[in-house]
């Protein structure tokens, strides 16, 4: 199994977290040539295309779940979809923080593994922080150094 990457957004649809466990070499985007064959420079900084990527994700999420509800009525749920190339996981919490995973195809459902992550990692480690903010305004995000090493070391011990 092979995870890709790991997204947190909060109740106001801002990305407050985000993690790839992806080789430097393809995390970032192929070169985009010149006619002339030179590679295009890239103005965007590496924050900005994971900014971009995060937005994607929600929006793609967000759409998709309501397609759900309102195909199956507010009993059904949705929990992952599969293209070609990546599996969506996701996992919504009471308090509206939604948990997302890009794995391979051929991964089985990361429900549990989502809930584990919110329950073992994110309450111990940032909900009962008193130092922690409670939200997380203009995504500032989470910078809280405990979860960061246990979520690492939690989906590295998946793999």
């Amino acid at each position: 199994m092979v995870i890709y990457s790991f997204y947190i957004f909060d109740r106001h649809t801002e990305c407050i977290y985000s993690k790839s466990w992806l080789p430097p070499s393809l995390s970032e985007a192929p070169p985009n040539p010149t006619p002339d064959g030179h590679p295009r420079p890239d103005r965007r900084s590496k924050a900005a295309r994971a900014g971009d990527d995060a937005k994607l994700i929600f929006g793609t999420v967000f759409s998709l779940r309501n397609m759900v509800r309102k195909l199956g009525g507010d009993d059904d749920a949705f929990i992952s979809y599969r293209t070609g190339q990546y599996k969506l996981h996701y996992y919504e919490t009471v308090s509206n923080l939604r948990f997302v995973m890009l794995t391979d195809t051929a991964s089985p459902s990361m429900r549990n593994v989502l809930h584990q992550i919110y329950i073992n990692l994110w309450v111990e480690y940032v909900v009962k922080n008193p130092l922690s903010p409670v939200e997380h305004k203009g995504g500032e995000g989470v910078k809280n150094e405990l979860f960061e090493l246990g979520l690492d070391q939690f989906i590295r011990g998946l793999m």
